[in-house]
């Protein structure tokens, strides 16, 4: 089984809400929601998910944006938004998904996410990563 089987696995099999395979081999997975994992992680190490492979229950445009800068190689993701492939794409992110969606729903399931709205035309993915983590 490949790394990436490995983390989608873990990431069934144990509800997580974010698996991460790092450079190291090793395979953690997380709880929090939304990307509050992601901003922990990179909070603590900024070089933590370089060329790591995760998997995460959803992708939007700001998530794709934080892993690309933060230098992962491979990403599955249950949910994908369409503004999050674009950048995937330009920065050579291998990725795989479940489901494609217009875009992230928000919590109350009304409409549009708050940060995906916010940043859908937002060309500068560094600045993204620097609003989020090191906000």
């Amino acid at each position: 089984m490949n790394k990436i089987e490995e983390v989608k696995q873990v990431l069934f099999n144990k509800d997580a809400s974010l698996v991460v395979c790092y450079k190291s081999g090793e395979i953690k997975e997380y709880y929090q929601d939304r990307i509050n994992d992601i901003k922990d992680i990179l909070t603590t190490d900024k070089n933590a998910l370089e060329d790591a492979i995760i998997a995460d229950k959803v992708i939007g445009k700001v998530a794709a944006s934080i892993l690309a800068v933060a230098g992962v190689k491979e990403i599955f993701a249950k949910v994908i938004s369409n503004y999050a492939i674009p950048v995937l794409e330009e920065y050579n992110i291998k990725y795989e998904y479940d489901e494609k969606v217009d875009y992230i729903i928000n919590q109350t399931k009304t409409g549009m996410c708050p940060m995906e709205n916010k940043y859908k035309d937002e060309m500068d993915i560094q600045k993204i990563y620097d609003d989020m983590i090191k906000s």
